[in-house]
């Protein structure tokens, strides 16, 4: 069996600051478990932002637009868990993060769920504010996206301003490597149930949740 992967996804504008020191300090936790870290960084990419064409909640292709966006999504389908590393701006989530969400979700990921039943996990990382509603907005796609969360203890979320802060946020370094080491042991998990039995430990056969009928069946008028 090859060694499990997590794909984590690198939310930041800059190459090395806070957040690429927290991935590093992941990567040497995961490391020690036997687990590759794979960092696709958002800013290393050609991503467009959402077009003006407005169809994306009723067309059943995947979006029309020509970047590096589906195959990131490729990438993060053949993973066995998935980590969203993003600063807070603005009081809110990140520009790259967000941009990457709305593309990757309604273009491609809402037809089939591939990360269905990925371990998920998320670091939030800034430097006063606003933390936690963008630690609850990851977390909300994370969920929505069918992945597995596990809990850990207190949110892994990492105080810092300058580049090198978060190394002295031992606390908030502390939630990442139990968080972390929580979802490696969730991955050793279900992939022994899936050596064991040929299957997956949950349904992964659910239907969309925008499929017609599906939604028609469980919204028909009583009586």
């Amino acid at each position: 069996m090859s060694s499990p992967k997590i794909v984590a996804i690198h939310g930041s504008e800059r190459s090395r600051g806070n957040t690429a020191d927290v991935l590093e300090f992941v990567g040497k936790v995961l490391a020690a478990r036997g687990v590759e870290l794979e960092v696709i960084r958002l800013g290393d990419l050609r991503m467009s932002p959402c077009g003006p064409c407005g169809d994306c909640n009723s067309r059943t292709t995947p979006c029309e637009l020509r970047d590096d966006v589906p195959g990131v999504v490729e990438r993060m389908a053949r993973a066995d868990g998935i980590l969203y590393a993003a600063p807070v701006h603005g009081f809110g989530t990140g520009a790259l993060m967000q941009a990457f969400i709305e593309r990757s979700g309604v273009g491609y990921m809402r037809f089939d769920r591939p990360l269905t039943n990925k371990v998920g996990g998320v670091i939030v990382i800034g430097r006063r504010y606003s933390h936690t509603e963008v630690y609850s907005h990851l977390v909300t796609n994370v969920l929505l996206n069918r992945m597995i969360l596990v809990g850990s203890g207190f949110p892994s979320i990492v105080y810092g301003n300058q580049p090198g802060d978060v190394l002295h946020d031992d606390e908030g370094l502390q939630m990442v490597e139990r968080m972390v080491n929580r979802m490696a042991d969730m991955i050793d998990v279900l992939r022994e149930h899936r050596e064991l039995t040929g299957r997956d430990g949950m349904d992964t056969e659910l239907a969309n949740e925008r499929d017609d009928k599906w939604f028609a069946a469980r919204h028909s008028p009583i009586g």
